[in-house]
């Protein structure tokens, strides 16, 4: 018997059919490991598994609370930059998981505060939280960093990423792909307008984990913005400040051994 004996491993699985069939294998071959896979979330489990793609991750993450819990992805989709496993590794794996050989990074999340006439509310991001205009239109933005007036930016919107998040929609939108192990914040413009009457940056701006972004809306449009973090759309009525800052808090990602940022990026990207 491995040492899995009476620790918790839940699993999360989308629901495409060779996402759940490599889910019932798995929880085969953990139990015959000695593991224990609640049929619901435990909150108090060893190791959360993941298996789908690199959004099956980040929904586990955001429907979990962000739970103080590594978490591993097995990769069922496309891309699968997360994701740490193939479906035939499944054994190599587990054993390798029994024997201690995996190091645990964490993940910097990025936080919003957004702030209407009547209250506040916070965001987090595991890749990115980004401001757009609702319905395709144009917004304008006035952005400070650390109280100082950087920009009045025109266009689509702007993204924030993490590190993380870098090879994301930041990487889409031409922004710089950061190793994991800085410490820092990319504010990267989408589709910005650059005329004689709208000047906006065109490159994505670095900036340290300290500083503190602030927004403030220009309404055109009645209720024209739009907050979205990781993908998932937030709509408030009378946005009037945005902060953007680096959270406290963290995303446990277990990584192999033999992890290696660089040999992803280019075993995904070239």
């Amino acid at each position: 018997m491995l040492k899995g004996e009476n620790r918790i491993i839940n699993i999360v699985s989308n629901d495409r059919p060779i996402s759940r069939e490599t889910s019932r294998v798995l929880k085969q071959k953990l139990e015959k490991a000695g593991y224990y896979v609640p049929t619901e979330f435990d909150s108090e489990g060893d190791l959360i598994i993941c298996v789908g793609g690199d959004g099956s991750f980040l929904r586990t993450l955001h429907e979990n609370n962000f739970p103080n819990i590594p978490i591993v992805g097995i990769n069922t989709g496309h891309l699968g930059f997360f994701q740490e496993v193939s479906p035939y590794q499944l054994d190599e794996f587990i054993f390798l998981y029994s024997k201690g050989e995996y190091t645990i990074q964490d993940l910097k999340l990025v936080e919003a505060l957004v702030c209407t006439k009547s209250h506040c509310i916070e965001l987090l991001g595991v890749n990115e939280i980004s401001i757009k205009g609702d319905k395709s239109r144009t917004i304008h933005l006035n952005i400070s960093l650390d109280n100082s007036f950087l920009e009045k930016f025109s266009g689509d919107g702007v993204l924030v990423a993490t590190p993380a998040g870098s090879t994301a929609y930041n990487y889409s939108l031409r922004g710089s792909i950061v190793d994991p192990r800085l410490s820092l914040m990319q504010i990267t413009p989408i589709a910005p307008i650059t005329t004689t009457a709208y000047r906006s940056f065109t490159s994505s701006i670095i900036v340290p984990e300290t500083s503190t972004i602030k927004v403030y809306p220009e309404y055109r449009f009645e209720n024209s913005i739009l907050i979205v973090t990781d993908g998932e759309e937030h709509k408030y009525d009378e946005i009037e400040e945005i902060q953007l800052r680096m959270s406290s808090l963290k995303a446990q990602v277990l990584r192999l051994k033999n992890y290696d940022f660089w040999n992803k990026v280019k075993e995904k990207f070239l």
